[in-house]
């Protein structure tokens, strides 16, 4: 072989081993990357199922106040019928006394 030769296959042989350090070095990024991936993935179902327990909580939460608002409701009602109910009699009394 000539020193040209020589040299190319010198040159070939060192692209040669670059490359296969850097399908190396890419093989494992490769699996770093897949490792977050699933790593993501996971947190991100976990963070979805959360997120769903805390909807459900909420809108039990909003039940649970529209009941509560509902017994004030009711009870305040329940004190106005009675207050107008004594006044009813009340004027009724006085309706009678006066006859």
């Amino acid at each position: 072989m000539t020193n040209d030769e020589t040299q190319l296959m010198k040159l070939l042989e060192t692209r040669v081993r670059q490359l296969i350090l850097r399908n190396q070095e890419l093989r494992t990024q490769n699996v770093q990357l897949q490792q977050q991936v699933a790593t993501s993935a996971a947190r991100l179902k976990s963070l979805e199922e959360e997120k769903k327990q805390i909807a459900a909580q909420y809108a039990d939460l909003k039940t649970a106040r529209m009941l509560q608002l509902s017994d004030n409701d009711t009870r305040e009602a329940k004190q106005r019928i009675a207050k107008l109910v004594r006044d009813v009699d009340k004027c009724i009394a006085i309706l009678k006394a006066e006859r």
